[in-house]
Order: structure tokens, then sequence, then C-alpha cells
């Protein structure tokens, strides 16, 4: 059985009952949730679920239909983007192509009164957090997926927010630099005690990140909880089927191709034995 979180604080952010509409189109429906400081939570579940849209309002680029938003107690609900201090990595890193990575960087402090001895060290020990040192001069271009993405991370983390937001920043990576990213995430995440929302569509990655995951479905929370929770414990039928079930055959998968990888190693050594056995006779 495993043992629950314990908050040894009041929530960073607190979300009461929000619903948001498009017309006549439900996109969220009575959403509520805490999250802590240094938690990190994922939003996980199929497109169209209203994910996206949650990170929308919290970042305060939409407006909720009904419902509160709560940072430090403070009702933020109606508060400009600009005055909320949180951050955010969108999936296409909007990085400035003329920019190198240190100037990328560098531009998201330029808009605030701080001396340009204090940017270079602010950039300097993010660029060092985030392993770029080699990369500093370089234009976007010329980095990799997994380059851009942390320049992207920089960026935010320069600003010292107090929530990061994501919107699905690995989607578009391939299969082994998701894995090293993801390391090196929650790596920087405990290291400067970040409090993350991550929104992904995918069940692994939520389970590799996160201390909670927020499974959504049809506008609605189908279940707020533990990765291990969830695994062994599904609320719904969804969960099981969208979590559980899919987890499972991932799993079998991998058996599979193991299993069937030992089938063919092992036909080829019995058949290299007796080409040998042929070649003696």
């Amino acid at each position: 059985m495993e043992l629950e979180l314990i908050k040894t604080n009041e929530p960073i952010l607190k979300i009461e009952n929000l619903c948001k509409k498009y017309g006549k189109h439900l996109v969220l429906e009575d959403i509520s949730f805490d999250v802590s400081k240094g938690e990190f939570l994922s939003l996980l579940g199929p497109s169209g679920c209203g994910k996206t849209t949650i990170l929308r309002l919290l970042i305060g680029i939409d407006r909720a239909t009904s419902g509160k938003i709560y940072k430090f107690g403070e009702d933020i609900t109606n508060l400009a983007p600009k005055k909320r201090n949180i951050g955010i990595v969108f999936q296409n890193y909007s990085l400035f192509p003329n920019m190198n990575v240190y100037q990328n960087i560098a531009y998201a402090l330029k808009s605030r009164k701080i001396s340009a001895e204090e940017i270079d060290k602010k950039v300097k020990e993010i660029i060092d957090i985030v392993e770029l040192n080699e990369h500093i001069y370089k234009k976007p271009i010329n980095l990799s997926g997994g380059q851009q993405q942390r320049v992207a991370i920089a960026r935010t983390l320069v600003l010292n927010p107090d929530i990061i937001l994501f919107d699905e920043p690995m989607s578009a990576l391939d299969a082994e630099i998701k894995v090293i990213l993801r390391s090196q995430l929650k790596e920087i995440q405990k290291k400067l005690n970040i409090t993350i929302i991550y929104v992904t569509h995918d069940q692994e990655e939520a389970f590799a990140l996160s201390d909670r995951i927020m499974v959504l479905n049809d506008s609605k929370i189908m279940q707020l909880d533990t990765p291990y929770n969830l695994y062994h414990h599904p609320a719904n039928e969804f969960v099981k089927s969208f979590i559980v079930n899919h987890l499972d055959m991932k799993v079998k998968s991998i058996e599979g191709s193991i299993n069937g990888s030992k089938q063919v190693y092992e036909f080829l050594e019995t058949r290299h034995s007796k080409n040998d056995q042929n070649l003696q006779t």
C-alpha cells in the first residue's frame, strides 16, 4: 500500500470549480485541484480533453467562464498574464532564430530593470544548470531538438517564476532524446524545487516524471492521484483502459520483443553450430 504525499505547506496554486465554454461547447467542467510547492503534476488525457485549455487559463491568455484560480491565496482569475509570475514552455520552443543560446535566454531579462552584469550572471548560471555551456554561442539551427528544448526551459527558468507550465514539450522529439531529456528535466526540477504543471498525452512520460497525475476525459477530471494509485487503484473504467491496459500492453510488447530477439539469437546460434559441425566433417 502506498503512503499518501505529505503536504507540509499551503498549496501554491488552488483551482476551484473551473469551467470553460466556447459558445455552447463545454471544454472544461467543474475542475478543482491544488498544487503544492515543488510538486510535479502532469495533466494526462486524450486529445481534446481540456489539458491545454487549463494551461491557457492558468497563464492568463484565456479567461474562465466560471470558477476561481488562487496563487498563494490571492485570486488571480482575472489578473493580467505578466503579473502572474507563471512561466510556460511551449511545444514549438519559440526560440529567436537570429539569436544564439546566450541571447535567447538573456532576452527575457532585458525588459526588466536589471544591470548588464546581473543579466550576465543569471544567464550563465542557468546555462550551467541546463548543461549548455558548450553551445552558448550557437544559434537554434545548429542545436538538436533536445538542446533547443533546454534553451526554452532555461529562458523560462531565468525569470524565476513561481510555477512553470509545459505544453507537450517533448512530443516532437525521438524516443531516445525523450528519455534523456526527461531525466534532465526531473533533475533540474528537484535541484531547484520548481513547481511544474506538465501537459502530455503520453502515459509513460507522465509516469516517469510526475509526483501526481490528473487524468482527464470529456472535459472532466477522471482521477487525480499518484502514479502508483492510478495503476493499482483506477477510479473507473476509463482510467483502467487509458492507464493500466495501455501500460500492460507496452510491457507485453517489450517482453515479446525481448523473447523474439532471444529466439532469433538462439536459432542463429544453433544454425552457426550446425554449420561449424558440417565444416568439420
